[in-house]
């Protein structure tokens, strides 16, 4: 069931969700897939001696420490310096490039750990990795550039009009007819 903002009230008319319509039946099949996909985990951890689930138990707890009083913090402090440090259009790119950097970071740690590398194993191929990995880094932040001058070239839109103006530039509601 679709709604509008009353234009009385000051709304601009545009349509929303009312919570229920079929929202409701896209949960419910979103919660029987989770809850399908975790016993079906469980069920294959079920085969593993006592020792391996312990030692998956552990990796999980110290994923999740590292996680919650590492990582996020980390990421936290970062964001907050980043966003003083970097105003305006360049915030939005070079955002998406740092997390692009950090993804492709933590792809490349098991191709250079290069696990299962023996002479009789000849599915680890010989590459150059970091050069591949240094070109994809450079790649991602090369389009933070191309990404500001596309949007500089781009129409201004409304909402950027409206972030330079202050708060002395609002202008009383004209009165109720």
């Amino acid at each position: 069931m679709t709604a509008a903002h009353d234009e009385d009230d000051g709304g601009d008319a545009t349509p929303f969700q009312q919570p229920g319509d079929g929202l409701m039946v896209v949960r419910i099949v979103l919660l029987v897939a989770g809850l399908a996909a975790g016993l079906y985990g469980a069920w294959l951890l079920w085969e593993f001696p006592v020792v391996i689930i312990v030692r998956i138990a552990v990796w999980a707890g110290v994923g999740l420490a590292l996680h919650d009083f590492v990582f996020a913090p980390l990421c936290a402090a970062l964001g907050f310096t980043g966003r003083k440090l970097i105003r305006g259009r360049w915030w939005t790119p070079v955002t998406v490039a740092g997390l692009c950097t950090v993804v492709l970071g933590l792809l490349a740690i098991p191709v250079f750990a290069k696990p299962g590398l023996r002479p009789d194993n000849l599915t680890v191929l010989n590459r150059d990795y970091p050069l591949g990995l240094w070109v994809s880094i450079a790649v991602v932040w090369a389009c933070v550039p191309i990404y500001y001058v596309i949007v500089r070239r781009l129409p201004v839109r409304q909402y950027e009009a409206v972030e330079r103006e202050g708060a002395d530039d609002v202008q009383g509601q004209p009165p109720p007819v």
